[in-house]
Formats: structure tokens, C-alpha cells, sequence
């Protein structure tokens, strides 16, 4: 059976864990950072994290978030054999708009590195992975019906299929995302839990608002 330990989230004004009921404001994804750094929610400084893209900003922040919410703790050095898959409705449309953009500007000769870092959609999951030290598979997806409980479907299915114990399932956009951490009761310490079923039915509400409302209520 699996189990979700963990669930952060995050929109363009709040942010919060579902089973650890915390829902608190914020300025901005910048103030935001400092905060997690201040509270130790970021164990330590997320490397080029000035230079990331905002997609890639949302994914370590609800991922930080889950990680808590599920009493998982990390440090530098060590690993942990935890998946991370991703999914999303625009990829990474926007950072290759603003890539091509800097490449026009700059006269079709050249554009900045640091912007072309981000034209894969799988970046922001390996910035996670590699801050939190997560060394089991990463994969980012795409499903025709958009659903969040086709992404929680499809990681639970790998972790009965031994391909990990455990799996952070992350939907990220530039405006918001979630983040839950998916593991087998095996894996599962004494904290509080839900069933992956019901997670999945309330995590399909069309509104983010909604869902946030529906997943906190399952708590």
C-alpha cells in the first residue's frame, strides 16, 4: 500500500503543509527564501537559487515544504533514495521565450547561459534533487487529461513496481504548485498519513483554491 506522508504547497500569496495544518502569507518568492532559510526549512543555501527560473523557484520551495510536513530531514552530503517526478501544463515554455527573447536582443550571436540552463522541464526537479541530496529516479511527465491524480497514479504505480521507496510528486507552474511525498507503509514513520486514494479524488478539483481546501479537509 501507499501512503502519502506529505504535502506542501504554495500560490503567489501563501503557503503551507496539509497534514501539519500550516498555512501562513508571504511578499514574494524572494522574501519567501528568506524565510525558509530563516526557519530551516532550506537546511542550507540552495546554490544559484538568485538565478533560477521561477518554475524551478515554486518546485524547491513546495518540495521543501512536503519534505517537513513529512518530518523528513536532509543535510549536506547525504543521500536518500527518494524519487522526484514532475509535471505541468506549460513545460518550459516561459524560460525558452525569455532564452530566445535574450538571444534576439543580443543579435542572434549569443544569449545567457544562465537562461539557457532552464530550457529543459526537467531542470527544476534535478535542482531539487540535487539540493536535497534525492538519488532515486526523476522523471518529468506529461498526461493528456492534466490530472494531478494521473501523476500520483503513475508515481505509486513505480514505488509497487520497486523502483523506490519513496517519491516526491510535484505540479509546479510560475503561480503555484504542490508537492506530495509518496511512500510505502514500510517507509512510513509515526507520523500521521493519508490513503493515496483519497489524496488522489481531492486533488483533482479544477480551482487550486479548491484543492488546497479539499486535501487540507482530509487532514
Amino acid at each position: 500500500m501507499i501512503a502519502v506522508t506529505g504535502i506542501g504547497w504554495l500560490n503567489q500569496k501563501e503557503y503551507g503543509c496539509i497534514i501539519g495544518k500550516v498555512e501562513k502569507h508571504h511578499e514574494g518568492l524572494d522574501s519567501l527564501y528568506s524565510s525558509f532559510k530563516r526557519e530551516s526549512l532550506f537546511s542550507y543555501p540552495v546554490k544559484n537559487f538568485s538565478r533560477f527560473d521561477t518554475i524551478s523557484k515554486t518546485t524547491c520551495f513546495c518540495a521543501a515544504l512536503a519534505l517537513k510536513d513529512a518530518g523528513i530531514s536532509y543535510s549536506a552530503g547525504q543521500k536518500k533514495d527518494i524519487g522526484v517526478f514532475g509535471a505541468n501544463e506549460s513545460g518550459c515554455l516561459e524560460s525558452n521565450i525569455n532564452y530566445f527573447k535574450d538571444y534576439i536582443e543580443s543579435g542572434r550571436i549569443l544569449a545567457r547561459g544562465n537562461l539557457f540552463i532552464y530550457t529543459l522541464p526537467s531542470i527544476p526537479l534535478a535542482e531539487v534533487a540535487i539540493h536535497f541530496g534525492l538519488s532515486g529516479p526523476l522523471l518529468h511527465i506529461s498526461f493528456n487529461d492534466g490530472k494531478i491524480s494521473s501523476l500520483l497514479s503513475f508515481a505509486g504505480k513505480n514505488i509497487l513496481e520497486g523502483e523506490t521507496q519513496s517519491i516526491l510528486a510535484v505540479k509546479a507552474e510560475e503561480t503555484e504548485a504542490v508537492c506530495f511525498v509518496l511512500q510505502t507503509e514500510d517507509a512510513v514513520s509515526a507520523g500521521k498519513s493519508l490513503s493515496l486514494e483519497a489524496v488522489s479524488a481531492a486533488a483533482d478539483k479544477p480551482d487550486f483554491f479548491e484543492m488546497i481546501k479539499a486535501l487540507t479537509g482530509l487532514a
